[in-house]
């Protein structure tokens, strides 16, 4: 908390908010008295009203914000959980009600996204979040893994006619590359994209 605003109030480090109010409230009605005296005593009493006003309203604002952010804390606590737990509806619930949304938020909506399967959204939350927040070394590599698994897609999508037709009675069904070692490689590079998305977002 601001230092000079609470000497102001003759105030230290550590004032509950319920002090600063009563010491603000005991120093106005003291200085609206001496307002009214004449010369210097009445001068000082006014300057000091509106220093002292001026103070309080910032002291009581850094309270609120850091309440507000507190209270964020806690709301992505539970984001993460319910990610956790499969329960999209609920991460979504939370995330709308956020009136501050920056990178984490955004990056949590990307995680949300990709447990839906909505791919595209998911990198688009993604880049919000690297913008606002371009220090950050898990968006940035969850978004080089998004884009990976995007780019393999893609390219099974194009291949897909290698595999169309194949049986378990395929003469090339003990080749190499086959369609049970492409299932694999599948399953193993999707595991690796949604570790990546959704198991790091509680890091």
């Amino acid at each position: 908390m601001n230092k000079k605003n609470l000497e102001l109030l003759g105030l230290k480090e550590g004032a509950t908010k319920e002090e600063i109010t009563s010491a603000y409230e005991t120093l106005r009605a003291k200085y609206l008295e001496e307002r009214f005296m004449d010369g210097e005593v009445g001068n000082n009493a006014a300057i000091m009203l509106t220093k002292i006003d001026t103070a309080y309203n910032d002291l009581i604002r850094e309270f609120s914000e850091s309440a507000a952010t507190e209270d964020d804390g806690d709301s992505y606590s539970k984001v993460e959980q319910y990610i956790k737990d499969g329960n999209l509806a609920d991460a979504q619930r939370v995330l709308d009600g956020f009136n501050e949304r920056g990178g984490k938020w955004h990056y949590l909506q990307s995680v949300v996204f990709f447990r839906k399967n909505w791919i595209n959204e998911s990198k688009k939350q993604l880049e919000i979040a690297i913008q606002l927040d371009p220090e950050n070394e898990k968006y940035k590599e969850t978004y080089r893994k998004l884009n990976d698994k995007i780019n393999y897609d893609q390219q099974r999508s194009a291949n897909d006619s290698v595999y169309q037709g194949q049986t378990v009675n395929s003469a090339d069904e003990n080749q190499m590359g086959g369609s049970f070692c492409a299932s694999c490689i599948e399953c193993c590079y999707i595991n690796m994209c949604i570790n990546c998305l959704c198991n790091s977002c509680c890091r």
